[in-house]
C-alpha cells in the first residue's frame, strides 16, 4: 500500500519541502548526459545537420521498435501537417476530429486546406466519442483525426469499423502516446493510415527541442511523406508537389536514438506513479482517469476531474506543487476558428471537461515521496 509522506516522517528532510515541479528534464539528462554528448559529437564531427546517418539510424530503429515505417520530421505538428499533405486532403475536405486537444491537431487541418469538423467527447476517457465521430461524416468528409489523448489510445478497431468502409484516411494524433497500445494490443499506425508522435522535450520519448515523426505501415506512403518533408523533391532540384521543410535535425535524432532505448522502463515508472496516485485518491472528490478495459496507458499526463477545480490549482501551487490545465478552452471555441460556426454549449462534454481537469506531475523521475506529497496536497484541499 502506498505511503503517505506524513506517516514517512520526513519532516526534517528537506526534500519533503522543496518545490515539486510539473515536470524536470535534467534528471532524466544526467545519467545519460555522456552517452549523448558522444552522438552528438559524431554529429557535428561528420558535419552532418540535415539528414546523414543519425537520421537513418534512428528512423530504422524507431521503425523496430513501433513495427512500422519511420519518417522522422521536425515536430510533432509538422507530422500531423505533412501526413495531410501527403495524402492529398486538402481544400473542399472535411476531417472529423476532437476539440478537447492541443491547438496543433485542428491547426494542420486549417494549415492544409481542409476544415475541421469538431465532434464530442466520452465523459470517462476524454477520448473522441465514436457515435459522434460516425454521425458527422458527410460526401466531402476525407478523413478522421483522432487523438490519443494524455498516453491513452483510443479504440483503433471501432474507428477503423467506421471508416474503412466509407475509404476514409485516419491520421492518429500520437503526440502523447509513444508506446501505448489499444484495448485490442494495437499500436500507432498498425490500424490506421498513419501516426504522428512528438518529440517535445516533455513527452516520454523528449528531444534537446522540437522533432516529430510520422508512423505507417504503408511503404509507398512513406515515401510520399519523406518526399513531403523535402519540399515535394524527387531528386535534387525537381519536385514533383508541393511540400514543406519538414526536415529533423542529425542532432535532435541523436538525442533521440539514445532515449529511445530507455522509453518503456519509463513508460512503466509513470504507470507506478499512476497506480499510487489510484490509491491514495479512491473514494476522494477527485475522480482519477478512467482506462478502458484492455488498454495500456502510457500517462504521458495525469489527469483528474476536479470539483473547484481552479481552487485547487492555486492550493497546490501556493504549496509548491506544479499541476497544469490540459486545456482550458476548447477548440471549437477558439477565436481562430469561429468562422466554423460553433457555439457555446454545442459541445457540452468537452467544454465541461475544460473547466474541471486538472494534470499532476506523473514524470518518471519523481520518487514515490513526491508523489505521496502531490496527493498529500489534493486531499488536504477537499479535507479542509
Amino acid at each position: 500500500m502506498a505511503t503517505t509522506s506524513s506517516e514517512k516522517g520526513n519532516s526534517g528532510d528537506p526534500a519533503a519541502t522543496a518545490p515539486i515541479p510539473m515536470f524536470e528534464i535534467l534528471t532524466q539528462y544526467q545519467p545519460l548526459r555522456a552517452e549523448i554528448e558522444q552522438a552528438v559529437r559524431q554529429v557535428l564531427d561528420a558535419t552532418e545537420y540535415i539528414g546523414g546517418a543519425a537520421l537513418k539510424r534512428f528512423e530504422e530503429n524507431l521503425g523496430r521498435y513501433t513495427h512500422a515505417h519511420a519518417v522522422a520530421v521536425s515536430s510533432g505538428t509538422d507530422a500531423i501537417l505533412a501526413a495531410l499533405m501527403a495524402l492529398g486532403i486538402g481544400r473542399g475536405d472535411d476531417v472529423v476530429t476532437t476539440p478537447f486537444t492541443f491547438f496543433a491537431t485542428a491547426g494542420c487541418i486549417a494549415r492544409a486546406g481542409a476544415k475541421p469538423v469538431f465532434v464530442d467527447i466520452d465523459p470517462d476517457t476524454f477520448l473522441v466519442n465514436m457515435a459522434a465521430v460516425e454521425a458527422a461524416i458527410i460526401p466531402s468528409t476525407r478523413g478522421i483525426l483522432p487523438v490519443h489523448l494524455f498516453g491513452q489510445m483510443c479504440d483503433m478497431g471501432r474507428l477503423m469499423e467506421i471508416a474503412r468502409p466509407r475509404g476514409l484516411a485516419v491520421i492518429e494524433d500520437a503526440a502523447q502516446s509513444i508506446g501505448a497500445r489499444d484495448p485490442a494490443g494495437r499500436q500507432g499506425a498498425e490500424a490506421g493510415t498513419a501516426a504522428c508522435l512528438s518529440f517535445y522535450p516533455t513527452k516520454n520519448l523528449g528531444a534537446a527541442g522540437d522533432a516529430g515523426a510520422v508512423l505507417t505501415r504503408d511503404a509507398e506512403l512513406a515515401k510520399r511523406i519523406a518526399q513531403t518533408r523535402q519540399h515535394g523533391e524527387t531528386t535534387r532540384y525537381h519536385h514533383a508537389f508541393v511540400g514543406g521543410n519538414f526536415r529533423l535535425d542529425g542532432i535532435q535524432c541523436a538525442v533521440l536514438d539514445v532515449k529511445l532505448k530507455h522509453v518503456d522502463k519509463w513508460n512503466t515508472r509513470r504507470r507506478r506513479i499512476a497506480e499510487i496516485y489510484n490509491l491514495r485518491f479512491a473514494g476522494s472528490d477527485v475522480r482519477p482517469p478512467v482506462v478502458e478495459p484492455g488498454a495500456y496507458h502510457v500517462y504521458h499526463q495525469y489527469v483528474v476531474r476536479a470539483p473547484r477545480r481552479d481552487a485547487l490549482r492555486d492550493h497546490l501551487i501556493n504549496r509548491g506543487i506544479g499541476c497544469a490545465i490540459y486545456y482550458p478552452l476548447p477548440l471549437h471555441l477558439q477565436e481562430c476558428f469561429s468562422y466554423l460556426g460553433y457555439k457555446q454549449g454545442q459541445l457540452p462534454i468537452a467544454e465541461q471537461a475544460c473547466r474541471e481537469v486538472l494534470a499532476l506531475p506523473v514524470f518518471p523521475e519523481l520518487t514515490d515521496a513526491q508523489v505521496n506529497r502531490v496527493a498529500d496536497g489534493v486531499l488536504e484541499f477537499y479535507r479542509g
